[in-house]
């Protein structure tokens, strides 16, 4: 059975460690920790790994946060994967800081990301984890704390949290949406 995970974020070093390219970060924590390497390919840098008898299709999109429904919509054409069996990461500014929220289907909730992958796919119905940021900005500073780095004390207990959001994704591929919500959600 093959799964598409989709770490959303944005290319270029200037977007490295803000808090909208947490997608990318814990799909650099799993390759890291499974000792996979991404390569540049169509739409996104990509790579593929095993794990109880699943194969994972990793993909951090190129297309930049507002275009990810491209890049989705090409690799689940191109591995021929199903819309119940992709799983997005993404960042939310509703949630507290490292919170994690998955749901198998709804709105956008003001996420650009999600919004193009919605429009695109012509579907709410598709699984994501939702990882909280917190939403520690003045009035008309959101764009900057979404694009803005971490802030020390977050550095330090985001691999925590990298650790259980990749334990997500496993339980996503095993033991399916419902069981993995019922598990993660509110932790």
């Amino acid at each position: 059975m093959k799964y598409l995970i989709a770490g959303l974020g944005n290319i270029g070093q200037e977007y490295e460690n803000t808090r909208h390219n947490i997608g990318f970060r814990v799909l650099d924590f799993i390759a890291e920790t499974e000792k996979l390497s991404f390569k540049s390919d169509r739409y996104a840098a990509q790579c593929e790994m095993k794990f109880k008898g699943r194969t994972l299709i990793l993909i951090k999109p190129s297309t930049y946060m507002n275009l990810s429904g491209k890049a989705l919509n090409y690799w689940m054409q191109k591995e021929s994967i199903s819309s119940e069996n992709i799983f997005v990461l993404c960042d939310d500014l509703a949630l507290p800081f490292g919170s994690i929220r998955i749901k198998g289907k709804g709105s956008d909730g003001g996420h650009n990301g999600l919004s193009n992958i919605i429009e695109i796919l012509k579907t709410q119905d598709f699984a994501r984890l939702r990882f909280g940021i917190g939403n520690q900005f003045h009035k008309g500073k959101q764009v900057d704390y979404v694009l803005g780095e971490w802030s020390d004390e977050e550095n330090k207990l985001l691999p925590e949290r990298y650790e259980k959001m990749a334990e997500a994704v496993k339980s996503f591929v095993t033991i399916g949406l419902e069981r993995s919500m019922n598990f993660f959600n509110g932790k």
